[in-house]
């Protein structure tokens, strides 16, 4: 059953608010293809550390210079490894620029609270 222009144009609106909303989880609903291209970049790099494994034992036994090589494509697959995975699972990197995250009412650490409950009773304003 096909739907009139109105019900089209609400139903894409609903899915833009959707998208906007919520990204990460219309991607996976919609089967996006950005999963798919990190997912061969992620076994893509598995596979090249193997080789990397393979050439640097034969290069060992036989050329160094195979097993420099072999060195080079192993760190290369897991550099292209790592950032695949990160840009999978959503995570980033921690910019260079900053060593501690920014301290809010929600984002205190575990023993942040506790130092705060300790500084109360040292003043006596505590339970």
């Amino acid at each position: 059953m096909a739907l009139s222009e109105h019900e089209q144009r609400l139903l894409e609106q609903m899915e833009a608010a959707f998208a906007a909303e919520d990204p990460k989880l219309a991607d996976t609903l919609s089967g996006g293809s950005g999963r798919r291209l990190e997912t061969r970049l992620a076994v893509g790099a598995g596979l090249g550390f193997v080789l990397g494994i393979a050439l640097l034992l034969v290069g060992i036994q036989t050329f160094w210079l195979l097993s420099i090589l072999g060195f080079l494509v192993m760190l290369a697959a897991t550099i292209v490894g790592l950032t695949a995975w990160q840009k999978k699972d959503g995570t980033t990197p921690p910019k260079p620029g900053r060593t501690k995250p920014p301290v809010g009412a929600h984002d205190r650490r575990f023993m942040g609270r506790f130092e705060d409950r300790w500084n109360r009773r040292q003043e006596g304003n505590g339970r």
